[in-house]
């Protein structure tokens, strides 16, 4: 009975050694990454992201809703403090009104968030196989034996956060 017990507290300490020595050792093998943060954080993305900006059919998109924005605050305004004196008719006008410019609104929202989608993915689709490469390197170099994405974790110190090697890596790679 006494051997037993002796024989179970070795297999016990052997085992837990065994784990803290494996523990240590994948320690710095364990990485984090934001793929799309590590491609949209390239020159590349930001070069692109600032001609779109500057086309002038984005341009004219977006200072329609800005200015929508405008006249819908201004006759949120005049509502607030002329509403109470306005006939009945002229309330229905005004809510009309804000209703076309909602509608507008949501419209040009969609249109900008369908070319702004487009540019990511035409984005994404060029930097895809070298930023495959890139981490793969990455991966290779750093001996990484276990990538986690950054959205499926909760929290994470700093240091296993691979994001930024990979997007100057990324970089060199696309100059």
């Amino acid at each position: 009975m006494r051997i037993a017990k002796l024989l179970l507290i070795t297999l016990a300490v052997s085992f837990t050694s065994s784990l803290v020595a494996a523990e240590r050792q994948a320690e710095g093998n364990i990485a984090v990454v934001d793929f799309g943060k590590a491609i949209f954080g390239t020159e590349v993305a930001k070069t692109r992201l600032k001609q779109k900006k500057g086309e002038s059919s984005f341009a004219a998109l977006q200072a329609k809703y800005e200015s929508t924005v405008a006249e819908m605050k201004a006759l949120k305004q005049e509502m607030d403090t002329k509403g109470m004196t306005w006939s009945t008719d002229q309330a229905a006008e005004a809510q009309k009104k804000m209703e076309f410019l909602r509608a507008d609104l949501e419209l040009i929202t969609r249109k900008i968030q369908t070319d702004q989608q487009a540019l990511q993915n035409s984005i994404v689709q060029e930097l895809r196989p070298k930023a495959g490469e890139a981490l793969q390197e990455l991966i290779d170099e750093e001996g990484i034996v276990l990538l986690i994405s950054a959205e499926a974790v909760v929290t994470a110190a700093p240091s296993l956060d691979v994001t930024a090697k990979l997007t100057d890596r990324l970089n060199k790679k696309t100059q």
